[in-house]
């Protein structure tokens, strides 16, 4: 049964509040956990306080380890508690995201303003990045290839054959949405940067970082350590001061030794410093994905091999350790003793070594998976809140059709749709109307829609089925003060990489919205008519939005080839309703004089002719 958006929305807010109560929860059993270790404190201290005012006496002294362990039990417990706490909010996070999204039409993703450029074929026309673009409406991922890849999904047409398995792909994780959920509150839980950092690392410098951890002398003098500082601990206690004096010269040598490799181990420890936690959330969402059984072809390839196995999601929990114990060997208090009577920085390095020469590589298998599934996820959570909307067909030989087609970043209530079709060939659709009818939101509908359907995502349509085509529009032209480029010259550049790519692209559509409006009307016509012209020669199928009606008398001459489309007004009483209806023929109604009079310019158009 397919829920309607209502009843999704309601799931999002009674999951909001049951884990705002969770953290509530939590939040007052941190504070309980707080005030019982300050009791265990102040026990303590009092049960010191008898032994200086009163003297020792054995049964104090079996007294005062209870605290001591209630203490420390405690302190444990908090870490777990807080733990569970952080990963609560960031599931609240998630979940309150869905709902203001639903709500507002706004998350707290980033909405892909770095990967804006307008020089792209469509990204600026379409709203594809940026403030209020389709990239900030699908996206969920929160490391940068997951938002990398979700970018280059957005950015031009994958094989037709990815395309259907995307499709089945994303319906496999729709149907497991709130899975999905808990495996992006896992990766809340770091910067991106951080990440970004660990997954360089590994990839790029860690085998180079890690040999002079090889010395054989060093590993068997590291190993030994921890038997030669017990030895001489135990010599000291029974043998006294020429002991202790060994033991200064001992734990001065390993000192020394420590800082001889200092620079090699503060390289080493340097990318993972403080990542414990993240580690331990990756192992965790890791962990998620190796234990579904995945039926999606698309998926399924992404754990071929030796690269993921049961145990990876163990092993990153184990370089979790050793990065954590690394951070205690650095701790100003700590890190002398430690390092004094362990070598504790280089035991560690040479585990983070032997952890990498085992894992490393299906470490950094790993974390790329993550982000396969972060980007498919974005599409899935989008097909689950939009359960209107449809997967397309593919069609191997020229075809759009399109039935009660609308523009996905117009909230729904606000939504018109149209229907639209090629028939069988490419043509040159004419668009013409009056102003703010609809037009260029009409070009833009149709090929926004065409980016979600090459991505593998559903498209807001009651159906759709679409050949593959590669998209080229013109619409947002702007001059550019840096580069000396005025408004005509950016059309003129515009115009160029739309012809080129009409040449060479195997299936071009061109999207054109009022061409040529930094030059005079003959001029913008005559150029208009030439562009056409050589749309139709060379077959390109191309939709055109424009004021001008010459250009619709152009039927005439080209049966078959060209077709004219149109959005009007309806004018009762001197007020103007728009229908955003697409309707078929040259538009017979316009709105300027009456648009120019509500802000003061009043003219008779017949007084003009």
């Amino acid at each position: 049964m397919v829920k309607s958006k209502d009843s999704i929305l309601k799931d999002y807010q009674n999951n909001v509040e049951i884990q705002t109560s969770a953290v509530a929860a939590l939040k007052k059993t941190l504070n309980n956990i707080s005030y019982a270790r300050l009791g265990m404190f102040l026990a303590e201290i009092l049960l010191v306080i008898i032994v200086i005012n009163f003297g020792y006496h054995w049964l104090v002294g079996v007294l005062a380890v209870f605290p001591l362990v209630g203490f420390l039990a405690l302190l444990k417990r908090q870490e777990k508690v807080q733990d569970e706490l952080n990963y609560t909010e960031k599931l609240l996070f998630v979940f309150q995201n869905e709902v203001d999204l639903i709500t507002t039409g706004k998350q707290k993703y980033e909405n892909g303003s770095a990967f804006a450029n307008e020089s792209h074929p469509y990204g600026s026309d379409l709203d594809i990045y940026g403030p209020g673009s389709l990239y900030s409406v699908v996206n969920r991922s929160n490391t940068i290839e997951g938002m990398q890849m979700l970018a280059a999904s957005l950015g031009g047409p994958v094989h037709t054959g990815n395309m259907l398995r995307r499709q089945e792909a994303i319906a496999e994780l729709k149907e497991s949405i709130m899975k999905t959920f808990h495996f992006r509150a896992g990766l809340q839980n770091h910067k991106p940067h951080q990440l970004e950092v660990i997954k360089n690392r590994m990839s790029q410098d860690m085998a180079e970082d890690v040999k002079f951890t090889q010395s054989a002398a060093l590993r068997t003098y590291t190993a030994a350590v921890p038997f030669i500082s017990v030895a001489f601990l135990a010599a000291g206690s029974v043998f006294g001061g020429v002991a202790w004096s060994f033991i200064s010269v001992y734990l001065l040598f390993n000192w020394c030794l420590t800082a001889y490799y200092g620079k090699k181990l503060a390289v080493l420890s340097g990318a993972f410093s403080g990542g414990s936690t993240l580690l331990s959330a990756i192992s965790g969402t890791v962990k998620w994905t190796e234990e579904v059984q995945w039926k999606s072809s698309y998926i399924q390839q992404f754990f071929a091999g030796d690269a993921h196995t049961l145990q990876l999601s163990k092993q990153i929990k184990a370089l979790s350790g050793i990065v954590n114990a690394s951070d205690a060997g650095s701790s100003m208090i700590l890190g002398p003793v430690l390092n004094g009577l362990l070598l504790w920085n280089l035991r560690q390095s040479i585990a983070m070594a032997k952890w990498y020469a085992q894992c490393g590589n299906r470490m950094i298998a790993a974390l790329h998976t993550i982000s396969l599934l972060e980007e498919l996820i974005s599409f899935a959570t989008l097909a689950h809140n939009e359960p209107g909307w449809q997967n397309p067909v593919f069609s191997d030989t020229f075809h759009f059709e399109a039935i009660a087609l609308g523009h996905p970043l117009i909230r729904e209530h606000k939504r018109v749709v149209n229907s639209y079709q090629f028939d069988g060939l490419p043509t040159t659709d004419i668009v013409t109307g009056s102003n703010m009818a609809g037009k260029s939101t009409f070009l833009r509908t149709v090929g926004i829609n065409m980016v979600l359907a090459f991505a593998g995502a559903p498209v807001c349509a009651a159906s759709m089925k679409t050949s593959v085509f590669d998209i080229l529009t013109y619409m947002r032209i702007k001059d550019s003060l840096n580069d000396q480029t005025s408004t005509f010259k950016a059309e003129l550049n515009r115009l160029k990489m739309i012809l080129e790519g009409a040449k060479v692209l195997q299936h071009p559509l061109v999207l054109i919205d009022e061409m040529l409006r930094g030059t005079n009307s003959k001029d913008k016509y005559l150029g208009s008519k030439v562009f056409i012209q050589q749309m139709m020669t060379g077959k390109t199928p191309t939709l055109f939005a424009t004021h001008d009606l010459q250009l619709s008398e152009m039927i005439d001459s080209y049966p078959g080839q060209l077709r004219n489309y149109h959005f009007d007004i309806q004018l009762a009483e001197g007020e103007m309703n728009f229908d955003y209806q697409l309707k078929y023929g040259a538009c017979k109604t316009f709105n300027a004089a009456l648009l120019l009079k509500e802000i003061g310019l009043s003219f008779n158009p017949e007084e003009l002719i």
